[in-house]
Formats: C-alpha cells, sequence, structure tokens
C-alpha cells in the first residue's frame, strides 16, 4: 500500500514536523511504501491563477478557471507542479494531511493544493470521478490546534467541512488525531504523543470512516 504524507509547515523543529517523521517511520515499518509533498520546501504555490495553465485558455477576454481548468485537464496543459502533484494523489491508498490549524499561511496551502488538484472543474464530475478512479480509500486527517473551545465544543467540527472537500471527491474520511496547547505540553507527554500516533497507524488501514450524508440523498 501507499500513503501520501501531506505536510504544510515550514520549520522542521516544529511538533508537525516530528508528526511526520513518525508517521513515515510508523507506516515504513508496517510495510507502506510513503512519500512526504513537503509545500514549503516545494515552494508550492497554492493561489489559483492562470499560471497553472500551460496551454492556449479556451477565452482569454474572460477567463473563467473553472472551465479553462477542465479544459486543461482533458488536454494535458496543467502546469507541471500540479500534474505532479495528481501522480502521487492518484497512486496512492491513504492521504494524510499534517496542518497546523493556527498557521493560515499553512491551511492556505493545503486549502489551494486540494483546489488545484481535487476541483480542477468544480462543476466537472470527471474530476470527481477520476478521483474516486485512484483508488484512495482514506484521509487521515492530522491537525495541530493551539486554541481550543473557542471555536467548537467537538473536534469534529473541523471535520464536517471536508464533507464536500474530500467525501464528496471519494475520499472515505477517518478520526482527526489532534493534539492541543503543543507549545505549553511537557517534554515526556510529546514522546506519548508521538507513540500513540505510531500506534494508531499500525492499524490505521482497518479503521471505520466517518459518516457523511450520501451524494444519493442529493439532486446532483
Amino acid at each position: 500500500r501507499k500513503a501520501l504524507i501531506l505536510l504544510a509547515h515550514s520549520e522542521r523543529t516544529s511538533f508537525n514536523y516530528a508528526m511526520k517523521e513518525a508517521a513515515v517511520e510508523a507506516l515504513k515499518r508496517k510495510g507502506w511504501e510513503v512519500t512526504v509533498s513537503d509545500l514549503y520546501a516545494m515552494n508550492f504555490n497554492p493561489v489559483i491563477s492562470r499560471n497553472n495553465i500551460t496551454g492556449k485558455l479556451e477565452d482569454p477576454g474572460n477567463s473563467q478557471y473553472p472551465a479553462e481548468s477542465v479544459l486543461a485537464y482533458k488536454e494535458g496543459c496543467l502546469s507541471p507542479d500540479i500534474v505532479a502533484e495528481q501522480k502521487k494523489l492518484q497512486a496512492t491508498d491513504l492521504v494524510i494531511f499534517q496542518v497546523w490549524l493556527r498557521h493560515q499561511k499553512g491551511k492556505h496551502k493545503v486549502r489551494g493544493w486540494s483546489y488545484e488538484l481535487i476541483f480542477q472543474g468544480a462543476s466537472g464530475l470527471h474530476i470527481r470521478v477520476s478521483c474516486w478512479e485512484t483508488q484512495i480509500n482514506f484521509c487521515c486527517l492530522y491537525m495541530v490546534q493551539g486554541l481550543w473551545g473557542l471555536i467548537c465544543n467537538s473536534p469534529l467540527c473541523f471535520v464536517y467541512p471536508q464533507s464536500g472537500t474530500l467525501h464528496f471527491c471519494g475520499f472515505q474520511v477517518l478520526e482527526p488525531q489532534l493534539t492541543y496547547s503543543i507549545g505549553h505540553t511537557p517534554e515526556d507527554v510529546r514522546i506519548q504523543i508521538l507513540e500513540g500516533w505510531k500506534k494508531r497507524l499500525e492499524n490505521i488501514w482497518d479503521e471505520m470512516p466517518l459518516y457523511f450524508a450520501p451524494s444519493s440523498l442529493f439532486d446532483l
């Protein structure tokens, strides 16, 4: 099986990076093939623009990105960085989003990555269907939250918006892995958190995904 870890943190000394390293170690130990997309190290540009399309625009005078991106996808005219990430996504079975929730730039990088790869043509079902065809079976969300209790009473509040971003596009979404106030957490507790994360990953493939309202309930 293959796993893709999407890391959105600029510092190698961060706890997010430590969690990424722990995930790589645990998954490889269980025989997984692991690929990491370090968005900061890659200088990945999350801003949707005409630069994402290398071919001619269908309507350069009034460019509509959703429609243009669908055409570019069909014609193989998406920018090389997007194509490279799409190939990683198409080859994977498990995706882990490693992001610090309070860090706006990190979240924006992940959001831009998902929009550019998954939402090419928001109204073009062939993109959504292609996500199903990639055999992406599970998507595990890991998030580090600094201030907790000010926004939501349940950690799943952070997952519900992913119904459209992930579930609707073919992912099965697993329970998020959450840690709180890491900056005020003793080192021995951090070690326990890392070990707990490794232990969970040993059987991640057997976890039951979260429930979302099926698409059949809607007039699509």
